[in-house]
Protein backbone atom coordinates (compact mmCIF):
# COMPACT_ATOMS: atom_id res chain seq x y z
CA UNK A 1 0.00 0.00 0.00
CA UNK A 2 2.89 2.38 0.68
CA UNK A 3 4.21 1.90 -2.86
CA UNK A 4 0.77 2.46 -4.40
CA UNK A 5 0.29 5.55 -2.28
CA UNK A 6 3.73 6.92 -3.19
CA UNK A 7 3.16 6.49 -6.93
CA UNK A 8 -0.44 7.75 -7.02
CA UNK A 9 0.62 11.14 -8.42
CA UNK A 10 3.74 9.95 -10.27
CA UNK A 11 4.36 8.25 -13.60
CA UNK A 12 4.75 4.64 -12.43
CA UNK A 13 5.35 3.47 -16.00
CA UNK A 14 8.34 5.81 -16.37
CA UNK A 15 9.73 4.64 -13.02
CA UNK A 16 8.88 0.91 -13.00
CA UNK A 17 10.76 -0.08 -9.84
CA UNK A 18 11.46 1.09 -6.32
CA UNK A 19 13.87 0.25 -3.50
CA UNK A 20 12.19 -0.19 -0.13
CA UNK A 21 14.01 0.42 3.14
CA UNK A 22 14.74 -2.80 5.05
CA UNK A 23 13.22 -4.89 2.29
CA UNK A 24 14.64 -4.73 -1.21
CA UNK A 25 13.25 -3.88 -4.58
CA UNK A 26 9.84 -4.08 -6.16
CA UNK A 27 9.48 -3.90 -9.92
CA UNK A 28 6.59 -4.08 -12.36
CA UNK A 29 5.86 -4.14 -16.06
CA UNK A 30 3.14 -4.94 -18.59
CA UNK A 31 4.19 -8.60 -18.56
CA UNK A 32 6.35 -10.64 -16.19
CA UNK A 33 9.54 -10.49 -18.34
CA UNK A 34 9.29 -6.67 -18.32
CA UNK A 35 9.12 -6.68 -14.52
CA UNK A 36 12.16 -8.98 -14.33
CA UNK A 37 14.07 -6.71 -16.72
CA UNK A 38 13.19 -3.66 -14.62
CA UNK A 39 14.32 -5.46 -11.46
CA UNK A 40 17.67 -6.32 -13.02
CA UNK A 41 18.18 -2.75 -14.25
CA UNK A 42 17.43 -1.36 -10.78
CA UNK A 43 19.78 -3.88 -9.19
CA UNK A 44 22.63 -2.92 -11.55
CA UNK A 45 22.06 0.82 -11.06
CA UNK A 46 21.93 0.39 -7.27
CA UNK A 47 25.16 -1.62 -7.37
CA UNK A 48 26.86 1.12 -9.42
CA UNK A 49 25.63 3.80 -7.00
CA UNK A 50 26.88 1.84 -3.98
CA UNK A 51 30.29 1.32 -5.57
CA UNK A 52 30.48 5.00 -6.48
CA UNK A 53 29.83 5.94 -2.84
CA UNK A 54 32.47 3.42 -1.69
CA UNK A 55 35.02 5.01 -4.01
CA UNK A 56 34.04 8.55 -3.07
CA UNK A 57 31.90 8.93 0.06
CA UNK A 58 31.60 12.67 -0.71
CA UNK A 59 29.95 12.09 -4.10
CA UNK A 60 27.04 14.42 -4.83
CA UNK A 61 23.99 13.81 -7.04
CA UNK A 62 24.17 15.04 -10.61
CA UNK A 63 22.82 18.59 -11.00
CA UNK A 64 19.04 18.70 -11.45
CA UNK A 65 19.29 20.14 -14.96
CA UNK A 66 21.39 17.15 -16.06
CA UNK A 67 18.99 14.72 -14.41
CA UNK A 68 16.07 16.44 -16.14
CA UNK A 69 17.85 16.38 -19.51
CA UNK A 70 18.25 12.61 -19.37
CA UNK A 71 14.79 11.97 -17.92
CA UNK A 72 12.94 14.14 -20.45
CA UNK A 73 15.04 12.81 -23.33
CA UNK A 74 13.25 9.52 -22.74
CA UNK A 75 9.95 10.64 -21.20
CA UNK A 76 9.36 14.22 -22.40
CA UNK A 77 7.19 15.60 -25.18
CA UNK A 78 10.11 15.42 -27.65
CA UNK A 79 11.45 12.07 -26.41
CA UNK A 80 13.98 10.21 -28.50
CA UNK A 81 16.14 7.15 -27.94
CA UNK A 82 19.46 9.01 -27.78
CA UNK A 83 20.25 8.54 -31.47
CA UNK A 84 19.84 11.59 -33.65
CA UNK A 85 18.89 11.12 -37.28
CA UNK A 86 21.48 12.43 -39.72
Amino acid sequence: LLIVDYFKDKDYEAVPAVLCYNHGLFAWGRVAPDAVHNAVVLDVVATLAARCEMINPQVKPAPQDLQDKHYYRKHGANAYNGQRNK
